[in-house]
């Protein structure tokens, strides 16, 4: 058996719309932009990740940036099967003498039986001999330490790039779920759109993206305010680069309405949960992870929202992918894999 298993290679992928993260042996050894560069005429892949985001809204004709996710699942095929051979590759040139490559891939909890097959398949392009899929709100319970097999109910919320994954998890199940498709991507659109409206000011996806991380905020009001951030784009009057300098307050403006969104989920999830398992969660409490819990301010709007403690998970970035992680040793055990022969 120690024979075989050195021609073994098991990776847990949490494939997301913005960032994918791959771990190995309870390490992460990928955490990258989900982003390919292509040629168009050969279409050979360029770049993938970081070096591939470095050369997006900047290319010319013969190179196109592509984001093959969208709203968390696969858009693009065949760019997506690029940019998992290419980061599967980034592990090291070990992969060559593997054999038998084993998967657990993330995936949201409102995905279609149409939208699991396209992630079968490219894991089956990559060469994946065994391959299951794991929902993402019990990948983040897992991943932040809750015991998912217990009778006790725990309501997580995961804020991705593509989704919001809102969930109450107990005995191993999701019991009431919420999956929208207002997240991360959402906000950098609505502060896109607010620079246009409040500045005349054209600005890209990754300028936007750094605004969010400066000084995006959820409140209009904070304790501990960033400090005005300088925004560089182009003047949508004269068509001549210039710059401005924006608040956490005019961020929390543009963002409004897609918070409220989310809010508006969490409180669907709440009401279409049983009551015993709403008295778990008046104790526990709701769990943010994913990137969108970095947001200032979000879980004291959350939590003046539903009248309930809101706890950020330690590490949010990676809970998921932690506890992908888990699932993968434990793929005999946990009965919420969905692996083939499920669908």
């Amino acid at each position: 058996m120690k024979f075989l298993s050195f021609f073994s290679q098991e990776l847990a992928m949490d494939l997301g719309t913005a960032n994918t993260l791959i771990i190995q042996n309870d390490q992460v050894v990928v955490d990258e932009p989900s982003i390919v560069a292509i040629d168009r005429s050969t279409r050979e892949m360029l770049a993938v990740g970081t070096r591939a985001m470095m050369m997006h809204e900047k290319t010319h004709e013969n190179i196109k940036t592509i984001r093959p996710l969208k709203d968390g699942v696969i858009a693009d095929f065949q760019a997506a099967e690029l940019m998992i051979q290419g980061l599967i590759a980034m592990i090291g040139k070990k992969r060559s003498f593997f054999t038998h490559l084993k998967i657990v891939i993330c995936i949201p909890s409102g995905i279609t039986e149409v939208e699991k097959r396209a992630v079968f398949d490219s894991a089956d392009h990559v060469d994946s001999k065994e391959t299951y899929l794991i929902h993402e709100p019990m990948a983040a319970a897992l991943g932040i330490g809750l015991d998912v097999e217990e009778p006790i109910g725990n309501m997580v919320i995961d804020i991705g790039g593509g989704t919001t994954e809102i969930a109450v998890i107990a005995l191993s199940g999701i019991v009431t779920d919420q999956s929208i498709r207002t997240a991360g991507d959402e906000l950098t659109n609505d502060i896109i759109d607010f620079m246009k409206r409040k500045h005349n000011l054209l600005i890209g996806e990754r300028t936007a993206e750094q605004i969010k991380l400066n000084v995006g905020s959820a409140l209009r009001e904070l304790e501990n305010p960033p400090d005005r951030y300088p925004v560089n784009g182009r003047d949508l009057l004269t068509g001549i680069p210039k710059q401005v300098f924006t608040t956490y307050q005019e961020t929390a403006e543009a963002i409004d309405k897609s918070i409220s969104k989310i809010e508006e989920a969490v409180l669907k999830a709440l009401e279409d949960t049983p009551p015993e398992l709403a008295s778990d969660i008046y104790k526990t409490g709701l769990y943010l992870t994913g990137g969108g819990a970095l947001l200032r301010g979000l879980d004291k709007r959350l939590s003046a929202k539903t009248k309930l403690p809101v706890h950020i998970a330690d590490d949010p970035l990676r809970a998921v992918v932690k506890g992908t992680g888990m699932a993968l040793k434990n793929t005999h055990k946990y009965s919420f894999l969905i692996d083939r022969k499920s669908i």
